[in-house]
């Protein structure tokens, strides 16, 4: 008899623990509301005596342990400093399931749709953690700290016959329309793309308040959807007036004052290889044989510091944009075009000013002398990478003799540098063939061939050069002066393994004992998959592997490029740190102390943040024009690689031309699937059919949203 007494006590005791759970869920909801019992227990549908009694136990039980208070007798409220709170930044995921990632903690806590409250995409939130139903953590939404955005992109809906209507956003940032009343507007009419931004969310309302802001056109035109990117990330498209006024004054003179003041380099052999597409060439190459038989390598970058100065609104804009956005039909540049195509950029037969690294190499790419400083050069000849390739394959044309020696002294560091840790990740990016007006018409693979390593290989010189010469003494050792680094993390330990466990199941093999060894069967793994039907899936998995390269003033290292100094500094005209680099580089040259590590370090996150806009802001033009390009291909059928697997569908890429598609898992009418994470793959739960990460599978295009920018497939039999 004792034990069914006790056994039915912690049933009991279970029983109110999750009624607790209940009342917090539902509290959440509003946590700055106070309630009293009878509202909790309807507000749970706990509604006969003998469950209010529960509930009234369960108010007892919890705030026994803080979690809510009683503010007066019989009315409570949550405790926003309770223990089991948290702070960290809210990421949504399509289903509208969130995960918040908190500093110091390793994995993310997952949040329901239910428990988000009224917190947006990247918000800073206070969330309180528990174990629903005794398994992971999970956690709710207690507060929004700080809000990451107010403004975002939707389609306006006016309600017919009312003074009022709603914007239906874009992204899954927010998970409810936003309200706007008739005086709000903006001359918006229904069906029209339009930039809203939220004025008001009181506590308690279902939706937002929000006043339209810019109308962008109709949904699914071109120029109205690209616009839609910029906005959708706060990226603009046009400098203001002032900013092109301050550009244009600039002076464009090469003066022999200035020039004494630099090494004259005009006389030596300097050339450009770039996109044939490029306008902003801001590096150039120059190459002499010196008596001695050694070579002297000139890595000259435009001197943008000479023209853009601390203080000026020119420089204030640039800091602000932090980097140039690349879409697939335009550049949005963060200077203006009178500096980025035209005073800075490194034209043929034009003299400019730069700022060089100076490299003295033996035929065995050793370095003898190296030297940093301004110059003055003039570009003999604008390359296109196609072009110094041709000279490269065939040893015939102008400056092939120049074009070929950097090519073996490159050839030469790459393979030191890959005996050295780097691990070489070599994805071909997807390009278009664009229209008059700029409608996809070919889908085509830029490829990475020997043109493009050799001005890899020497700017990855200078970078990690000019990073060691401000950071270490002539004995090696460290100077702590303050510098901007470009850094890469060592990767996740519990990513690596779970990598080297999946590719297992291919017959491959990963080497985890140390970083040198990692680096090394990475390498041979990604040499091994070439070519094979699981070359994509595994790639994707190591890059997925992989921490996110960053700005810091931190001298961490960059483990993709086996560096432990390394910074950015041969970009200056489309990165803002490369700037920043020079200015200090300079700063240092002329003898000047550390300046302070907060203002830089401030400077680096800020650059790091712009930079993931841009990168997402140029994903989604690509999956723009995909999208419009597979619209001439509605019903066709093609066989295609699963490229993402999650519990809600698959994503199905088709190799020839990049694009990738949504097939849902209530699309699949033959079973019911179900999701394994650990294998990358779904099961059918009654015919155990499988559907895993770099399968083949025959698709047929079914749907084409352009506003969505989403392709929906269908598996064909």
């Amino acid at each position: 008899m004792p034990r069914k007494g006790k056994y039915i006590s912690h049933k009991n005791e279970q029983k109110l623990i999750e009624i607790g759970r209940l009342i917090l869920r539902f509290m959440n909801t509003n946590s700055s509301k106070i309630y009293n019992y009878k509202q909790i227990a309807d507000g749970i549908e706990y509604k006969n005596p003998r469950q209010r009694e529960l509930v009234i136990q369960a108010l007892h039980k919890l705030q026994g342990s803080e979690k809510i208070k009683e503010v007066e007798k019989g009315k409570y409220i949550i405790n926003l400093k309770i223990e089991g709170t948290l702070t960290g930044t809210i990421d949504f995921n399509q289903s509208g399931n969130a995960y918040v990632s908190v500093e110091g903690i390793e994995d993310d806590i997952f949040i329901h749709s239910k428990n988000v409250k009224d917190a947006l995409q990247g918000d800073k939130v206070l969330i309180v953690t528990y174990h629903f139903k005794g398994k992971k953590l999970e956690g709710s939404v207690l507060e929004v700290l700080e809000r990451t955005r107010t403004e975002f992109v939707g389609t306006f809906q006016l309600v017919a016959h009312k003074d009022f209507g709603f914007v239906v956003c874009d992204k899954k940032t927010i998970n409810t329309d936003i309200f706007i009343p008739k005086t709000k507007f903006g001359g918006a009419e229904n069906g029209d793309k339009v930039v809203v931004k939220m004025t008001d969310w009181k506590p308690g309302d279902k939706n937002p308040e929000g006043e339209i802001i810019q109308v962008l056109g109709a949904p699914g035109e071109h120029e109205t959807e690209i616009h839609s990117i910029l906005a959708e990330y706060g990226l603009p498209y046009e400098f203001p007036q002032e900013v092109e006024l301050d550009a244009d004054k600039i002076d464009r003179r090469i003066t022999d004052e200035e020039a004494a003041k630099r090494w004259d380099m005009r006389n030596i052999c300097t050339f450009t290889i770039d996109p044939k597409d490029a306008k902003d060439f801001d590096d150039a190459l120059s190459i002499r044989k010196l008596e001695n038989g050694n070579w002297e390598i000139g890595v000259h970058i435009a001197d943008v510091s000479h023209y853009v100065v601390p203080g000026t609104i020119l420089d204030d804009e640039a800091y602000n944009r932090a980097t140039s956005v690349y879409l697939v039909d335009r550049v949005v540049p963060m200077l203006p075009e009178v500096l980025s195509n035209d005073v800075c950029s490194l034209r043929p037969n034009e003299d400019k000013y730069t700022f060089s690294a100076v490299f003295e190499l033996n035929d065995k790419a050793e370095i003898q002398k190296q030297w940093f400083g301004r110059t003055v050069i003039h570009s003999d000849r604008r390359f296109t990478y196609e072009e110094a390739q041709e000279r490269i394959e065939t040893g015939q044309g102008d400056l092939a003799e120049e074009v070929n020696t950097l090519d073996r002294l490159a050839k030469i560091m790459r393979d030191e540098r890959v005996r050295n840790g780097a691990i070489t990740f070599d994805r071909s990016e997807v390009r278009f063939n664009l229209d008059e007006n700029n409608s996809p018409i070919g889908v085509y693979f830029k490829i990475s061939k020997d043109s493009n390593h050799l001005i890899e290989e020497f700017m990855l010189l200078a970078n990690k050069k000019v990073s060691e010469f401000v950071s270490l003494n002539n004995k090696g050792g460290v100077t702590n002066n303050t510098f901007i680094y470009r850094v890469h993390d060592d990767p996740n330990p519990a990513k690596l393994e779970a990598l080297r466990d999946f590719v297992s199941t291919f017959g491959y093999k990963i080497n985890l004992d140390n970083t040198k060894k990692v680096a090394e069967s990475l390498n041979k793994l990604l040499s091994d998959v070439k070519g094979k039907g699981e070359e994509n899936m595994i790639e994707t998995l190591a890059m997925r592997s992989m921490s996110k390269a960053i700005y810091s003033t931190e001298p961490i290292g960059h483990y993709g490029l086996g560096f432990e100094y390394y910074s950015h500094f041969t970009s200056p005209i489309r990165r803002y740190p490369d700037l920043l680099a020079h200015r200090l580089l300079q700063h240092y040259l002329d003898g000047g102390k550390s300046p302070s590590k907060q203002e830089l370090e401030d400077k680096a996150k800020h650059c790091s943040s712009m930079e993931r806009l841009a990168a997402d802001a140029e994903r989604d033009s690509i999956k723009f024009m995909q999208v419009k390009f597979m619209e001439k291909h509605l019903g066709e059928t093609f066989t295609g690689v699963i490229s993402g697997v999650a519990e809600f569908g698959f994503w199905v890429e088709i190799p020839e031309n990049g694009a990738e598609g949504l097939i849902k898992l209530r699309d699949l009418v033959d079973d019911s699937y179900s999701y394994d994470a650990k294998t990358h793959a779904v099961y059918g739960n009654r015919t155990g059919k499988k559907y895993q990460l770099g399968d083949q599978v025959q698709i047929k295009v079914v749907k084409a949203n352009l506003i969505q920018k989403q392709l929906d497939f269908k598996i064909v039999d």
